[in-house]
């Protein structure tokens, strides 16, 4: 049996192959009348357009590439962390390109490697993309930026520490969002509040580590260098360091993790002790991971927009937002995040 063809499709409708193959690239100025008329006839024949003919017939490829950080990958497999931020970004882009037509590729991405160079050049070349979504630590990786740049191809960057002016951004104020659970914290009643950093290389880390400080200096508490751990992310950094500030003879009454694995980490060490939370130390994470739901007790934590980002920043992508934005002026989406009060934080025993 003979494959359906736009031909087919465009006689059914009663309109120009044109018309069809506007519609079904989602181009604007086509009637809602027109559009109805045209999808219909491609429902009745089951026709679906073949992305290769669509590249060949005009300059777009139909594919939104997103790079994601090898060693973020690995985490996939082994935390919860991995698993839901790389889901929750796919689930956003995937929406998008699948209501556009279009494909979404997930491409791995090692900043360590000397050959960095080499190998995002060629997937540009081989892949061809509409548009990529950087997430971190690509977002401001000079390197790759340089590249796209130099492609000619569109794109977005995700949550990236360093300003507009590097390129199109969608992200969220890490700074604020850390800060305002730091005053939620100090708001309970506590002075002593600990805090873990998380991985060295993500921009967001040092950002939630300014915004911890920021909040103690402007509300007149003390931060000492004892209660400033480096983690990396993991469930066991949040376990090690939190044996290290629950060990302290002036420990924190308070300790806020720079995501949910370190946070949950910081659970199981106070448990380990035979601490209470919140009883004894009250404890926040960041991200509103679906651990942070189903930990003993429920975490509070940051809910990230990460959905959310994905979504917008594909769609400023296929719509070709991106290339109508000046280059002195690129475009930055800030979006809301949201503090999510659970029951691992309450007001200290003691001062």
């Amino acid at each position: 049996m003979a494959s359906v063809t736009i031909y087919d499709v465009a006689a059914r409708a009663g309109v120009s192959i044109k018309t069809v193959s506007r519609v079904m690239n989602n181009e604007p100025n086509v009637r809602p009348a027109m559009r109805d008329r045209v999808m219909e006839a491609a429902e009745a024949l089951d026709y679906s357009p073949n992305l290769s003919a669509r590249s060949l017939a005009g300059s777009r490829s139909f594919v939104i590439a997103i790079f994601v950080d090898a060693a973020l990958t690995i985490d996939h497999w082994r935390s919860e962390r991995g698993a839901d931020y790389l889901s929750r970004i796919q689930l956003g882009a995937t929406l998008q390109c699948r209501d556009a037509g279009y494909h979404l590729l997930i491409e791995l991405i090692d900043h360590d490697a000397p050959r960095v160079r080499q190998e995002v050049a060629a997937l540009l070349a081989a892949l061809k993309p509409d548009g990529v979504i950087l997430t971190p630590p690509s977002s401001d990786n000079e390197t790759v930026l340089e590249l796209l740049d130099k492609a000619g191809t569109p794109y977005v960057r995700l949550g990236p520490e360093r300003p507009a002016e590097l390129g199109p951004r969608v992200h969220m104020d890490d700074v604020a969002a850390a800060r305002d659970m730091t005053q939620h914290l100090a708001g309970l009643g506590h002075r002593r509040i600990g805090f873990i950093v998380g991985e060295p290389r993500y921009g967001a880390s040092q950002a939630r580590r300014a915004g911890y400080l920021e909040a103690m200096k402007q509300l007149n508490l003390p931060v000492s260098d004892q209660w400033v751990r480096q983690g990396d992310f993991t469930f066991q950094s949040g376990l090690e360091q939190a044996k290290a500030l629950l060990a302290l003879p002036d420990r924190p009454t308070a300790i806020f993790a720079s995501n949910d694995d370190m946070a949950l980490g910081c659970i199981a060490a106070a448990a380990e002790a035979g601490i209470m939370v919140p009883g004894e130390v009250s404890i926040a994470g960041f991200d509103d991971s679906p651990s942070a739901r189903f930990s003993r007790p429920q975490l509070t934590t940051v809910r990230q927009p990460v959905v959310e980002m994905a979504s917008l920043a594909t769609r400023l992508l296929i719509t070709g937002q991106i290339k109508a934005a000046s280059k002195s002026s690129p475009l930055d989406e800030l979006l809301p995040f949201e503090l999510i009060h659970r029951a691992s934080t309450a007001p200290p025993l003691s001062p």
